[in-house]
């Protein structure tokens, strides 16, 4: 759920910047010619340079061609993260997908505001990166691009739109992204141990698989800007899940000497989710704004799960389970804000409502349908002031959740309060340092909640927890950022506590190993990030990376874990006479959370590109050095296993852009606040 706006974040006031556009000031200051950062109470800002625009045909080259040491931009598998964790992106101050930040034009993105504090209004999102867009000069504009692979069916294509007329701007756009049958397998290692005391030990010999990761969504947005007045934003989006799914062959081996077993294991999924957006923004008199936000989506898909043993030489099946959901799920989200703002201090207040309705079908259970309704009030306030040297911000919300199961007639629902605190001293116009205090809360999943079982194999079941209660995180953030010649930075220490965090619960039922859910004892973890840049040959040759170490600890039912790892990534970027050289590794964070150990991608990319008037031709590889994993470790006193998923991602590619502009441009409607409306869905469950 998103809440309200946040005094945190810039405030657009009446102030004319042309004669077709509402300008954005900020409280503390106003830069003309600013450095590359600009060091804030409560973000980083940071303004592209000439260079990086030039070297850029979409959003995402140019997020890539800052080079933020944390933010790890990765345009050829469309993603972006940091520290391991998912980024909230947005653009203008709505939330946004890399497909639309794909489709930016470079030189309309003013500057960047990147919040690694984000707290209460982004409902505990870890990173958030917002993307300012301002007025171009052209009155239209077509972006087309291509990145086939050259030995494998990857790739990701795109094409975009925008046209004005008055105080109008349509944009229209569509993108594709394709991996099929990439070849993978997995590494799996696993213990079962009985109540008995007897245990079996089965180990996975991969034979082979495939991964499928194909999707394509469609945008249609309207906006209309009145000078220093009125905004409104309207859009309408579709996304397809084509085809997301994994399937793995093995023979396992038993430590009891039995005869090996054929292993045929697939999982995945397939949907489409239409979704709309309205917008609206007014500005009155004495600098006072009103802000509202609605949104809807509709989910229809499936999910599945197919796991088959046999005995090889006789054909003899041993075990096969098949679960098959379909989902139809609607979300529905409004918010309203009210700013106002004096010379040194501002106060926003607000009220956000969603709703979600599910509606899940188990055709592996004779059709049986499973319905659940989940609702979330959130109201708040937050004050912002500047005294001298020091930027104080205090908020309070609170949030009623409830969600109930029809079936059943089971749920839950709680009032939670929701503080957040911060505290900012300049040294000066290099050193600054902040220290932070937000919290969240987190409504239980539709999977965490549903009390259907679920079969895994020949023994696990999965079944959902009807009881869970809504979990609180608190989190507590001192950051140093500093500025020297050639030299930009940021070291931070982050605690962070969810003293009843949901997490899974496995027991012995019969001969059954189950998996349910429970409000766990808590997880903490303490966080050390360093992250530098460094202009080794300003403007030609520039390194940025960051580097982490985190311990944490986590209690349930029957453990007491702990977890401790050094992770990180590094980028090198040189740049001469329109070619643009860059590589980066990606070493993800291994991170726990109940009684497993998970971790992201290690990934590696090298790639070159050329800039020619509207053209840009590149060239580079994935993974030209290293392994490809991502995987998870269970520490579970009856199951424990080590699972590694190994991709055939050593892949050569190309890419081709276009940029093309004409005329005279309005800019994007600028959007304040950001409900969420995303719909949930089921997940059939999976080794």
């Amino acid at each position: 759920m998103m809440s309200a706006v946040t005094i945190l974040l810039p405030v657009i006031v009446a102030a004319q910047e042309s004669n077709d556009s509402i300008a954005i000031h900020e409280l503390d200051e106003i830069v003309v010619q600013a450095p590359k950062v600009i060091r804030k109470a409560d973000m980083d800002v940071l303004y592209p340079s000439e260079s990086a625009v030039e070297n850029s045909k979409n959003g995402m080259q140019l997020l890539n061609n800052l080079m933020i040491p944390t933010l790890t931009v990765n345009d050829v598998m469309g993603s972006i993260s940091a520290g391991g964790q998912a980024v909230q992106v947005r653009i203008n101050g709505r939330e946004a997908t890399v497909e639309q930040v794909r489709s930016l034009l470079p030189e309309t993105i003013k500057r960047v505001e990147w919040i690694d504090n984000p707290g209460l209004r982004y409902n505990g999102a870890a990173y958030v990166l917002n993307i300012i867009v301002t007025n171009p000069s052209a009155g239209g504009s077509l972006m087309l691009s291509a990145q086939p692979a050259l030995t494998d069916r990857f790739g990701i294509y795109s094409a975009d739109v925008k046209l004005n007329t008055g105080k109008s701007q349509w944009s229209v756009g569509t993108t594709y992204k394709m991996t099929d049958n990439i070849k993978a397998h997995r590494d799996y290692h696993e213990t079962f141990a009985y109540p008995d005391g007897v245990s079996l030990t089965r180990t996975e010999l991969p034979l082979g698989g495939s991964v499928n990761d194909s999707r394509a969504s469609a945008w249609l947005t309207y906006s209309y800007i009145k000078s220093d007045t009125t905004v409104f934003y309207a859009s309408f989006k579709g996304f397809r899940n084509i085809s997301a799914k994994e399937r793995y062959e093995g023979m396992l081996r038993l430590g009891n000497d039995e005869s090996d077993i054929y292993l045929d294991n697939g999982n995945g999924s397939q949907g489409t989710t239409p979704s709309l957006s309205a917008y609206f923004e007014h500005h009155f008199p004495h600098k006072q704004t009103l802000v509202v936000d609605f949104g809807a989506s509709l989910y229809n898909g499936h999910s599945f799960s197919n796991y088959r043993e046999l005995l090889p030489e006789s054909g003899k099946v041993l075990t096969e389970v098949s679960t098959y959901i379909t989902d139809c799920n609607q979300a529905y989200a409004i918010e309203a804000d009210y700013i106002k703002q004096w010379n040194m201090k501002r106060l926003t207040v607000g009220a956000t409502y969603n709703a979600n309705r599910n509606r899940s079908t188990y055709r592996n259970l004779d059709n049986n349908v499973f319905h659940q309704k989940q609702d979330n009030t959130y109201f708040f306030a937050e004050y912002f002031q500047r005294i001298k040297n020091f930027t104080l911000t205090a908020g309070i919300g609170t949030q009623y959740s409830s969600f109930h199961l029809r079936e059943s007639n089971q749920g839950n629902h709680s009032w939670n309060l929701r503080p957040k605190a911060s505290i900012t001293y300049s040294i000066n116009s290099n050193h600054r340092l902040r220290l932070g205090f937000s919290s969240w809360q987190t409504a239980p999943s539709l999977a965490e909640t549903n009390i259907a079982p679920q079969q895994i194999d020949g023994f696990q079941w999965q079944i959902g927890n009807p009881n869970l209660k809504t979990s609180n995180s608190y989190m507590l953030n001192l950051r140093y950022s500093f500025s020297f010649p050639r030299v930009d930075g940021t070291f931070s220490v982050r605690a962070f506590t969810s003293p009843n965090a949901v997490a899974p619960h496995l027991y012995w039922e019969s001969n059954r190993l189950i998996t349910t859910f429970e409000n766990s004892r808590g997880l903490q973890n303490i966080v050390f990030n360093l992250s530098p840049q460094v202009a080794i040959v300003p403007e030609w040759l520039i390194a940025a990376g960051s580097i982490e170490y985190r311990t944490e600890r986590m209690k349930g039912s029957g453990y007491s874990l702990c977890n401790h790892n050094w992770s990180g990534n590094a980028q090198l970027m040189l740049t001469h006479y329109g070619f643009v050289l860059s590589t980066q590794y990606t070493k993800s964070a291994r991170t726990l959370y109940g009684e497993r150990i998970s971790w992201q991608e290690d990934l590696s990319i090298i790639s070159l590109s050329y800039n020619w008037n509207k053209w840009q031709f590149g060239a580079g590889m994935i993974m030209p050095f290293g392994k490809y994993d991502q995987g998870s470790r269970l520490l579970n006193h009856y199951n424990s296993n080590v699972k590694h998923m190994r991709v055939n991602l050593r892949i050569p590619y190309i890419s081709v852009s276009y940029n093309l502009q004409w005329g005279r441009q309005k800019r994007g409607a600028q959007k304040i606040i950001d409900v969420d409306t995303n719909a949930d869905r089921s997940t059939a469950g999976g080794r």
